[in-house]
């Protein structure tokens, strides 16, 4: 290997002890807050609140962990995401213990919802990102099996937490809780940096210094090489008089905007999510209005979760085939619509059997969408820049997981009939998929016409051209179309590596 670059992801090794750390990490922050509903009839009657003002302790905990995400983003940015873990773990187990002792309904929500939350977000982020440190052939693999923890988790929680309830009460269980949400900072640990003797200079040419070049640290080694092995002269002088603007670009990256591919993977999730969670919550809700007992009606969670938890791994595997992970985007599309699909056809389902089908098929199509959720960003933006992406993305998500149940809520309680929230949820569904396949078939179509046009201007045989000139042309080439192209050099540089062994 050649000096001076940082080492490229071991596709392996303690790569699978970082995938079991994620998979508790990202299990406890997707299933916790879900799993928590199960103790609010109890705090409901102990405090005399209405449900609306109960159900906000859950919508609380998710847009806090969605919210936090640019945070998140920038403590990993800083401080690497061992520290940042291990931290999370302890924010949650200091948020569920402080929570047993509350005396009324807004301090649930302080201890609960923002603190359990915020920690949860400080769980989520680095995990994903850790996983594209140390994965790159197998990386839809590994992302799957991570995404895996979130219904194993679901599935765990569920009995556990009424085991709990009906032997130590709603207090007693929060103390268990807590201590039981320790763990994280295990996985935490578990997030060794892969450390590389110097940290690789990439020369990036930016558009604000016009044609001035400034040597800067790339994030990935940064991230690489821990948070205290930066070397220092790498920084320029400029760095004391820059303003916090451009101070919070540093661990922000809101070039991304600019950033076609990006844009079209946020304008589509943020509709997504409108109809994304809300079948879930009133799964079991409609399957007692249409006259099924409680516990049969609970059993349909445990089908849906049980289904995820095979179609996730599943789905990873299908996307890291040769066939599928060129054309990754065109197949998250699909799970979208598919789901949407779901959703349009259950209202069809009369009797119990007609939900047990809708339940396979749901939970199949859930576990295909959250398994890519990630990797298809990371596909479009590339590992360097992805810490960013994800907290951009997040935090413009938390606004339509925050509304899409309260939305769904009102059309049942205005039309009194729940196949208007599932008609409501599929059209968004299938809307948000049809649009993400149209726009990346053009982002497609875009990117090789704009290679091609790089490729013509390069071999442009002119007999007398300058070194120099060559050069300024190079660089105002990669200002042009760099972010755009990232993905497909970084492949292309993969490959490279991969031919010179």
């Amino acid at each position: 290997p050649n000096p001076g670059r940082a080492p490229g992801p071991p596709d392996g090794g303690w790569g699978w002890v970082v995938v079991f750390g994620a998979f508790i990490s990202i299990g406890f922050a997707y299933a916790f807050p879900k799993g928590i509903a199960i103790f609010f009839k109890e705090i409901q009657d102990f405090f005399g609140t209405s449900y609306s003002e109960i159900a906000w302790v859950s919508s609380i905990m998710l847009a806090t962990t969605y919210g936090a995400g640019p945070i998140s983003s920038i403590l990993v940015n800083r401080y690497g995401s061992r520290p940042v873990v291990i931290f999370g773990g302890l924010l949650c187990g200091v948020g569920m213990v402080s929570a047993a002792f509350c005396t009324s309904i807004l301090q649930l929500y302080i201890c609960v919802g923002f603190i359990t939350g915020f920690g949860l977000a400080l769980n989520l982020q680095p995990s994903v990102i850790m996983i594209g440190k140390y994965f790159l052939k197998r990386r839809p693999i590994a992302n799957g099996l991570a995404m895996a923890g979130s219904p194993v988790m679901l599935c765990t929680l569920a009995p556990l937490n009424q085991f709990l309830f009906d032997n130590f009460g709603w207090r007693g269980s929060f103390l268990i809780l807590g201590a039981i949400l320790l763990n994280c900072c295990v996985a935490g640990a578990l997030f060794r940096p892969i450390r590389a003797a110097t940290a690789s200079v990439k020369i990036h040419t930016t558009e604000e210094g016009k044609g001035t070049l400034k040597e800067q640290v790339t994030k990935d080694a940064m991230e690489m090489s821990g948070p205290t092995n930066v070397p220092t002269e790498t920084k320029t002088e400029e760095e004391g008089g820059k303003d916090c603007c451009e101070k919070i670009n540093q661990y922000l990256d809101f070039s991304l905007f600019k950033h076609r591919g990006f844009l079209i993977y946020l304008i589509g999730n943020v509709l997504m999510f409108l109809g994304f969670f809300a079948p879930i919550v009133f799964l079991a809700p409609y399957a007692k209005h249409i006259g099924i007992d409680e516990y049969s009606a609970a059993f349909l969670l445990s089908i849906l979760a049980i289904v995820d938890m095979i179609a996730r791994p599943t789905t990873g595997i299908i996307a890291n085939s040769k066939w599928v992970r060129p054309r990754i985007q065109y197949f998250f599309s699909f799970a979208i619509t598919f789901n949407g699909t779901c959703h349009l056809l259950c209202p069809l389902a009369s009797g119990y059997t007609g939900l047990v089908v809708y339940s396979i098929f749901f939970g199949l199509a859930f576990g295909m969408v959250c398994a890519m959720l990630f990797e298809t960003l990371m596909d479009l933006v590339g590992a360097a820049r992805f810490t960013s992406a994800v907290g951009l993305v997040t935090i413009a998500e938390c606004c339509t997981i925050l509304l899409g149940p309260p939305i769904g809520g009102t059309l049942i309680d205005t039309f009194g009939d729940y196949k208007y929230m599932f008609i409501k949820c599929g059209v968004v569904m299938v809307l948000a998929g049809t649009f993400l396949f149209i726009m990346n078939y053009y982002n497609y179509r875009m990117l090789a016409k704009e290679e091609k046009e790089r490729k013509a201007k390069e071999e442009d045989p002119k007999p007398v051209r300058t070194e120099n000139e060559g050069r300024n042309n190079w660089n105002k080439e990669t200002t042009q179309d760099g972010p755009e192209l990232e993905p497909l050099r970084e492949e292309q540089e993969g490959l490279k590596k991969e031919v010179n062994g």
